[in-house]
């Protein structure tokens, strides 16, 4: 009897996740009792007792003759819900969770972020007493539409030293980078629209698109970029509007863009009318800078975007998109009909502690510190049989091997119980062909008990 009780809750479960997911809406015709059963692997009797019961709360409707009926609004959207069932610990947005609401004693070396300390706090500080000098309009107005003119003036000469032509008024400053995406997806995305990303990429792509009812395919990812023959099939196959992509230095993997996958990818943009999103958020963290796609393409296909949430403070929150110039004014209707003005402050610390003398060696310091912190979380992984997919030229992140036979996410469970936050491959792969990977913020990685929770963990049966 708890047996067939447990097999109605499954049913009754699988039905209401398809309606917080929106795959099932208002009105929707739910498959009949015989397909739910075959399909849920179920008797006839155990699915029609589920229905039954749902429509009791409301959920459902029975329309004698037709079939039972999605009811009510629309559900409010549940984006865990959506997509393949992933284990908590390899659910993107359940990452992010775990590292932001982590406790001061708990150790991240799964976060996306430098530690408080490696961020150009001194900067911030001098900024923040040289504004509570400004006149009150910067303190308490809001911004003009484009953002703070100055700011915008001192990235169009930044982009240009990187090759990226882009007057002032190609540049609309947003609240972040994730915002600056965000605006551009509802600019060019319809729903069922379908995306491109590499496998594996920063996972909160995948939970952004998600709430914008894109289809994302996931093109395999090379040490030097997405693997063309995939990527010229996806073209072909699914007829994406957009590719989403780091090309400096890429998250999760740590691999750089080369010039001749660069060129080859404009092409085929060109050629199927592909809209490129660049995310160039890890630019400062860059010995050599890689190619970027915005530079060859002069901003026609290709979106750039960044942020300085990894280098100068996570706390002060401010992006920006550089575009053609004739997107820029619908872009920025957007933003004001999403989040009005935006601030002013923000913009003014940003600028203030890019243009302070102190920008730069804090620069070269953080490099320093993270080449350092490169080559001993290296030696302590390798140490345990962890093997870094490659050695990245610069940067945070290491993406790394398990050794043969153990799963990710069972290890990320373990370590999350001892105070370790993970990040699992999973939540990187749209293919979920990731599960004995798994990414490291080697400024994240210094305290020896991570290393000690890690050999358990790989010992644990």
């Amino acid at each position: 009897m708890r047996q067939n009780i447990t097999r109605i809750q499954l049913v009754m479960a699988e039905v209401q996740a398809r309606i917080a997911s929106r795959a099932y809406g208002p009105g929707f015709r739910l498959p009949s009792v015989r397909a739910q059963a075959q399909a849920l692997e179920v008797s006839v009797s155990t699915v029609v007792e589920a229905y039954e019961r749902l429509a009791a709360e409301g959920v459902i409707a029975s329309r004698p003759g037709s079939g039972f009926f999605v009811a009510g609004p629309v559900a409010p959207l549940a984006l865990a819900k959506m997509g393949p069932k992933l284990d908590r610990q390899v659910d993107p947005l359940w990452v992010s969770r775990q590292s932001l609401d982590a406790e001061a004693a708990t150790l991240k070396p799964g976060c996306g972020w430098l530690p408080p300390s490696w961020m150009y706090e001194a900067g911030v500080r001098r900024a923040l007493r040289t504004l509570a000098r400004a006149e009150s309009n910067v303190l308490a107005d809001y911004a003009t539409p484009l953002g703070h003119p100055g700011l915008r003036q001192f990235l169009s000469r930044r982009l240009a030293g990187n090759g990226i032509q882009a007057a002032p008024e190609q540049i609309m400053l947003t609240e972040s980078g994730t915002q600056a995406i965000d605006l551009i997806c509802r600019f060019l995305l319809e729903p069922g629209d379908t995306v491109l990303v590499d496998d594996p990429c920063y996972f909160n792509f995948h939970a952004l698109l998600k709430a914008h009812r894109a289809r994302v395919v996931g093109v395999p990812y090379t040490p030097h970029g997405p693997d063309l023959e995939k990527f010229e099939a996806a073209l072909r196959e699914h007829t994406p509007r957009l590719y989403i992509t780091n090309s400096g230095i890429h998250n999760p993997t740590g691999a750089a863009l080369s010039p001749a996958i660069a060129h080859r990818i404009l092409k085929l943009a060109d050629i199927s009318n592909l809209v490129i999103v660049e995310d160039d958020i890890f630019s400062d963290f860059e010995n050599t800078h890689a190619p970027r796609l915005a530079a060859f393409d002069g901003l026609a296909r290709v979106v750039h975007i960044s942020s300085f949430s990894k280098t100068i403070s996570a706390s002060v929150r401010c992006g920006y998109i550089a575009t053609r110039a004739d997107w820029l004014e619908s872009l920025c209707d957007l933003k004001l009909a999403t989040s009005f003005g935006g601030g002013q402050l923000a913009a003014e610390i940003i600028l203030t502690a890019l243009t302070d003398s102190g920008y730069r060696r804090h620069l070269e310091n953080l490099k320093r510190h993270l080449t350092e912190a490169m080559t001993k979380t290296a030696a302590k992984l390798n140490a345990l049989g962890i093997k870094p997919w490659l050695t990245p030229q610069a940067g945070m992140f290491l993406w790394c091997q398990l050794p043969e036979g153990l799963d990710a996410a069972s290890v990320a469970r373990f370590c999350l119980k001892e105070g370790v936050v993970l990040a699992p491959g999973n939540a990187f792969s749209q293919s979920l062909t990731a599960s004995n990977f798994l990414r490291f913020n080697v400024a994240q990685s210094l305290d020896k008990r991570i290393f000690e929770v890690l050999a358990r963990a790989l010992r644990s049966p």
